[in-house]
């Protein structure tokens, strides 16, 4: 029951936030008392959390999932951000931000998970690209993997990026093309501009 809980819990807060979604609202959808859940999660403070970790671990699985199948890393990382998009691209409620203002706390712990499993995800990315040769042999790899993670947080902050500039699958895509060119050597280049043209028919 707790994860048929968190699951049903993940995707109420992702489509209509974290703050609007109350433990009234989760127990209708499912079809429960409001105690059943209380008898998992002593308060919504501590379902929020504990949503946001499985939500987490969900998606960092399904990007272990994706590095296993071995693409050439250009193809890996726009295969991540299809399937991250997928699951977490939500452009009316802002989860990250309602997570950020109304649960601190909560969202510094996820921020902190998120960064140790981005930077071991965009290190191993970037060597392998170095060692194929379609990245360059100069770059700073942990200067790189920290601006990478701090531009995905970044442009999910809708003061800095309004959504009516700069739909959501739009600055996703700017941005992955940002980082690549600043990265890839020649032969990259050649891969990436096959992919961007593709992604555009």
């Amino acid at each position: 029951m707790k994860e048929k809980i968190l699951t049903k819990a993940s995707e109420m807060f992702l489509n209509l936030g974290f703050k609007s979604v109350t433990m009234d609202d989760l127990a209708n959808e499912l079809g429960i008392s409001k105690k059943t859940i209380y008898t998992h999660f002593e308060n919504k403070t501590k379902l929020v959390e504990e949503s946001s970790l499985y939500l987490l671990k969900y998606i960092s699985n399904g990007i272990d999932c994706i590095i296993e199948t071995d693409r050439n890393p250009i193809e890996e990382l726009y295969e991540i951000k299809k399937f991250v998009m997928k699951h977490l691209n939500d452009e009316q409620s802002s989860p990250q931000y309602q997570l950020q203002k109304y649960y601190p706390k909560v969202y510094a712990t996820i921020k902190s998970k998120q960064y140790d499993v981005m930077q071991e995800c965009v290190v191993s990315n970037i060597k392998k690209g170095i060692e194929i040769g379609i990245y360059r042999e100069n770059i700073n790899i942990e200067f790189i993997s920290r601006i990478y993670f701090s531009g995905v947080t970044s442009i999910k902050d809708y003061k800095l990026f309004p959504i009516k500039l700069f739909p959501v699958k739009q600055l996703q895509d700017d941005f992955l093309e940002y980082h690549l060119r600043g990265i890839t050597t020649p032969d990259g280049r050649k891969i990436l501009n096959t992919l961007i043209n593709s992604n555009q028919e």
